[in-house]
């Protein structure tokens, strides 16, 4: 089959499947609520947020207005709904602006009106409003350390919600007393909407007990007025069974088993049997890739079946110790190519869903069967690259990353391992 012929353009194909199968234009439309009676205010955040809105515009038949936040390079034009762009993974003062504007439009609604809410990851970086007595450059210092910390991102969110004037449920209520429905294209492994941008408008299982001992866990440098904050139970977020979001729905609406679904789906299509180890995984990118190395080594034991697609999705996370440009897909590639060591005819790709590999722009990358031979033959060391946290640079060499700008969704890691 001439799909099988160029392997790496087999998994390009694969790759922009599972992207387009959790495209807001799929995703958004079968979701929609009946218009209201009164008005229509449409809010939202996240990497994916305009698209979404432009969905909105494309498949509401009412008057509509709103303002939705996105990163830098993900607007999507809109007519009656404002985008404002922010800064991402760091919150900036721009994000901070859109998230009172967004405050402003839904203070003084009443019953008869609806908020459609548009989540999808990157939210809680985008709508940044921090809590009485936290400043902004507080909420900066601490995202940078954990970003580097090897925190997940439940935890990181825990930390965000109990900081914020906005997270953690805090947005419904301010809707109140209209009815707020949520849609949700969910980055976390398990879906949960309360971890998703930080569940703006779903209420809060987590304590600031739990975001204490997260600071302390990863050793996150913090002022007093922080521990003060968190240590007052005046601050706490809003929690399930809370009257007040009787009329709050949150519905997630795109998930990375979509994805997956998608690229096995097209795995069938072409002849190759697809194995999917989950949706949910998360851990340490090279330690991951060694786990995904055995896993290779076993499958190549158990079944002579080939050509095998092994996929899988998720969240990896990085400790970042090294002074080189990465990415928690790229870091994973290195560190399976590097455990693959002298398997033969193994392809694999890793990249984000969003379209950006942490902060660089790239997608992520992919490796060949002679991925690490053509490295030393640029003397280019694949150990000391990934102890230095630089497989960006490792790949960039190779002309192996994959860039494909914004995607205008986001549903995490997608990596797929090819076995032809």
């Amino acid at each position: 089959m001439q799909s099988l012929d160029n392997p790496k353009n087999l998994l390009l194909q694969l790759y922009n499947t599972a992207v387009d199968s959790v495209h807001p234009t799929r995703c958004v439309p079968p979701f929609l609520p009946s218009p209201p009676v009164g008005r229509t205010i449409v809010i939202g955040a996240g990497k994916g947020a305009a698209a979404m809105a432009h969905a909105v515009e494309q498949h509401w038949n009412a008057v509509c207005e709103g303002v939705v936040v996105t990163r830098y390079g993900h607007s999507v034009a809109c007519q009656s709904i404002s985008v404002i762009e922010a800064g991402h993974p760091v919150p900036d003062d721009v994000g901070q602006t859109a998230a009172r504007e967004i405050i402003e439009l839904v203070t003084g609604l009443h019953e008869d009106d609806l908020v459609l809410c548009l989540i999808s990851g990157g939210g809680s970086a985008l709508l940044s409003l921090p809590a009485a007595g936290i400043t902004l450059a507080d909420k900066q210092h601490i995202n940078q350390q954990l970003l580097k910390s090897g925190a997940n991102i439940s935890e990181m969110n825990t930390v965000r919600k109990h900081l914020s004037a906005i997270k953690g449920g805090q947005l419904a209520l301010r809707c109140a007393p209209a009815r707020v429905a949520t849609l949700i294209i969910s980055d976390v492994p398990g879906d949960d909407p309360a971890t998703v941008a930080s569940g703006p408008t779903v209420p809060d299982h987590t304590t600031q007990q739990d975001a204490l001992a997260i600071l302390d866990r990863y050793n996150i440098e913090t002022g007093d007025h922080i521990v003060s904050h968190l240590s007052d139970p005046r601050n706490e977020t809003p929690k399930p069974g809370d009257p007040r979001f009787e009329r709050v729905s949150n519905t997630v609406i795109a998930t990375a088993h979509q994805a997956l679904q998608a690229a096995a789906s097209f795995c069938d299509q072409h002849g190759i049997q697809p194995l999917v180890l989950g949706d949910d995984i998360e851990g340490e990118a090279r330690e991951v890739a060694i786990e995904h190395a055995a896993r290779v080594t076993r499958v190549l034991q158990d079944s002579g079946i080939r050509p095998r697609m092994i996929l899988s999705g998720g969240e990896t996370t990085v400790t970042v110790r090294g002074g080189g440009r990465g990415g928690r897909n790229v870091e994973y590639l290195l560190g399976l190519a590097i455990a693959l060591g002298d398997e033969h005819n193994i392809y694999a790709l890793a990249c984000d869903t969003d379209g950006i590999d942490g902060t660089e722009d790239n997608a992520g990358a992919i490796i060949t069967p002679d991925t690490l031979d053509r490295a030393r033959a640029m003397r280019i060391d694949p150990a000391a690259s990934l102890q230095n946290n630089d497989a960006y640079g490792f790949f960039a060499a190779l002309d192996d990353l994959v860039v494909t700008g914004p995607t205008l969704t986001n549903v995490n890691d997608f990596r797929a391992i090819f076995l032809p």
